[in-house]
């Protein structure tokens, strides 16, 4: 199993207000898409509330310390280790959220993929520090406000 992040920060790692994206980028949210649709995901149960539905095309995986969540169309998960008893083998598995599973998988990741949004909004979220455990980045996309890059170990 493989284990991508998946992410959208501003300048100063904001990645979350309110439980929402603080900036709509439609180009953003489409390379998101195109990149997931396939592939299993992994969110917390936070993330899951405030899309507030499994993404299509997608094994949603919910990560949370409540026993007696649960939601249509999700498999929840209890612990990380869970990750490896699931049907996986092989597969690349995006982690898209929030802040705590960022952190919690960070050791585990092989790639993060983040869109470098150019202007700063405010937030209450943030996403860790990375890039002293990476050793190579690419540029994968230009727009004018944001960049993608994909950062490798």
């Amino acid at each position: 199993m493989k284990l991508i992040a998946i992410v959208a920060m501003t300048p100063d790692r904001i990645i979350g207000k309110d439980g929402a994206l603080p900036w709509h980028l439609p180009e953003d949210l489409k390379f998101f898409k195109r990149t997931t649709q396939g592939h299993p995901i992994l969110m917390g149960r936070k993330t899951f509330e405030s899309i507030g539905h499994p993404l299509p095309k997608r094994q949603n995986m919910v990560l949370t310390q409540d026993p007696s969540w649960h939601a249509d169309g999700v498999e929840v998960l209890h612990r990380p280790p869970d990750l490896r008893d699931t049907e996986l083998v092989g597969q690349t598995v995006y982690i898209i959220g929030g802040a705590e599973i960022y952190q919690l998988f960070l050791p585990l990741l092989s790639e993060i993929i983040v869109t470098h949004v150019h202007e700063n909004f405010s937030g209450d979220t943030t996403f860790p520090e990375f890039e002293d455990q990476f050793t190579k980045s690419e540029v994968l996309e230009e727009h004018p406000d944001f960049t993608i890059r994909r950062y490798f170990r």
